[in-house]
């Protein structure tokens, strides 16, 4: 299970690539980085709830436990990505990594986190695949 997981992680990073793409090349431009930023998020979380409709099946978690399990996974793996390729393989500061969780500012990057961690569960119960009852 939690391979196919992982492949589907793999799948869920380059949505997040063609979308910052989408972002830094269509939206900023056009509406400004602010408002651009937030509906980027929405796009994401939408396309994260997609992607794991599509593959839920696949994926195959058998219990709401394991299905938190998986949408830990993806969490644990986005962050790495996120602070480590972004500082050490695209040389942003640490502070313009962490300004994307400053809600204050409107920065709602934490919407996608909820939604990556979440979207297994909601996916495998909507779907009948995750048994309810504990984890």
């Amino acid at each position: 299970m939690m391979a196919r997981a992982l492949l589907v992680w793999v799948g869920l990073l380059l949505l997040a690539v063609l979308n910052g793409g989408v972002r830094d090349t269509w939206l900023s431009p056009r509406m400004g980085e602010g408002p651009a930023r937030a509906l980027s998020s929405l796009l994401l979380s939408g396309l994260i709830l997609l992607l794991t409709w599509l593959t839920i099946g696949w994926i195959r978690p058998v219990r709401p436990g394991a299905a938190l399990s998986v949408g830990a996974l993806w969490l644990v793996l986005t962050l790495a990505f996120e602070f480590l390729v972004g500082h050490y393989g695209f040389g942003k500061a640490w502070a313009e990594l962490l300004a994307d969780y400053d809600v204050r500012r409107g920065r709602i990057w934490i919407l996608v986190l909820v939604v990556t961690v979440l979207a297994p569960l909601w996916a495998a119960r909507m779907r009948g695949l995750a048994e309810s009852g504990s984890p």
